[in-house]
């Protein structure tokens, strides 16, 4: 009895290693095609002629793109295992850096994260809402090539959490805040909801923080 239960021990671990391969490789073509459409797209915004057709096509580029850059993040990690938020996000944003910035914009990003260890689906989200926070920094806060920064913050207590993205630019427009929520502010609120956490924003001519606060119940 104790050698078939030690052999049967033995197969589901088999079978779940083989598992963990097979999450691992879907993950990796899974980013692999996304990039493969987010380059179409980008070829396809480039001979568009009308203006608001390519920012379309731009738009869902860097969407598409910013998920792809997740999938791979979490390409390393097996079955139940948590992901260290500050590693993971570090990993991200240079990622992002690479993608959205490369050496076309004087704009850093610099990560700022304590420990703390989350679900990767939890992380999944919180790394969404980085990677469209940061997004919508890169694009509004700062034009013209204006020079500027963002920092990315990850802090983790006993009674929750908080990610907070923050830049140095000029800050939200009466228009932007008063005015039709667009697709990133129903993304943003979307995730967080999900997550079941609230969102916090302060703004004002010397630039903008989003806080998404995740109190533990």
């Amino acid at each position: 009895d104790i050698t078939d239960q030690r052999t049967l021990e033995s197969e589901r671990e088999d079978l779940l290693t083989q598992k963990d391969l097979l999450l691992k490789e879907m993950r990796h073509r899974i980013a692999n095609s996304l990039q493969l459409i987010a380059s179409i797209l980008l070829l396809k915004a480039e001979s568009v002629e009308s203006k608001e057709g390519r920012a379309h096509f731009e738009d869902a580029h860097e969407r598409i793109l910013s998920i792809a850059t997740i999938q791979q993040q979490l390409d390393p990690v097996g079955r139940g295992e948590d992901i260290h938020v500050a590693k993971y996000l570090t990993a991200l944003c240079k990622s992002l850096v690479r993608s959205m910035i490369g050496g076309r914009k004087p704009i850093s990003v610099r990560v700022v994260a304590g420990p703390g260890m989350v679900a990767s689906d939890t992380a999944v989200s919180i790394g969404l809402l980085t990677t469209e926070l940061v997004i919508n920094a890169i694009k509004h806060a700062f034009p013209s090539g204006q020079e500027g920064a963002i920092v990315v913050a990850y802090d983790a207590t006993t009674s929750g959490w908080v990610l907070s993205i923050e830049d140095d630019g000029i800050g939200q427009s009466e228009d932007v805040k008063d005015g039709p929520r667009g697709l990133g502010t129903s993304i943003i609120g979307a995730l967080a909801n999900q997550l079941q956490a609230m969102i916090r924003t302060e703004s004002s001519p010397d630039g903008t923080k989003v806080s998404i606060v995740h109190a533990t119940i």
